[in-house]
């Protein structure tokens, strides 16, 4: 079994910052890559940005300049950091992580959501 733990929303005026947490555990054997997605009310979900194990990213154009994914020391910890936030950046985040886990092969595990408000 696999879990992720989210952290870090919130609310926030316009131009401000908030940094995003997500940690796996459980039966991992590798991690492939670990992403951030976020779905608005009434609108589909959709990628943010993604960092692979190799260490390469890409990003939504929508957030190139403005986000930054990164890993942690221990490589099983991904975060968010958002800067310069806008009112359209409003959505629930969400953590995606594609595994290799043990016993159970490759799996792709989301986490629970965390809010994003941003205020005008």
């Amino acid at each position: 079994q696999v879990r992720l733990v989210e952290s870090g929303g919130g609310l926030v005026q316009t131009g401000g910052s908030l940094r995003l947490s997500c940690a796996a555990s459980g039966s991992i054997f590798s991690i492939n890559s670990m992403g951030w997605y976020r779905q608005a009310p009434g609108n589909q979900r959709e990628l943010v940005a993604v960092i692979t194990s190799g260490s390469s990213t890409n990003y939504a154009d929508f957030v190139k300049g403005r986000f930054t994914i990164s890993r942690g020391n221990a490589k099983n910890t991904v975060y968010l950091q958002m800067n310069s936030l806008k009112p359209e950046d409003t959505a629930a985040y969400y953590c995606k992580v594609s595994v290799f886990a043990t016993a159970l092969g490759n799996l792709e595990v989301w986490g629970q959501g965390t809010l994003v408000t941003v205020s005008s």
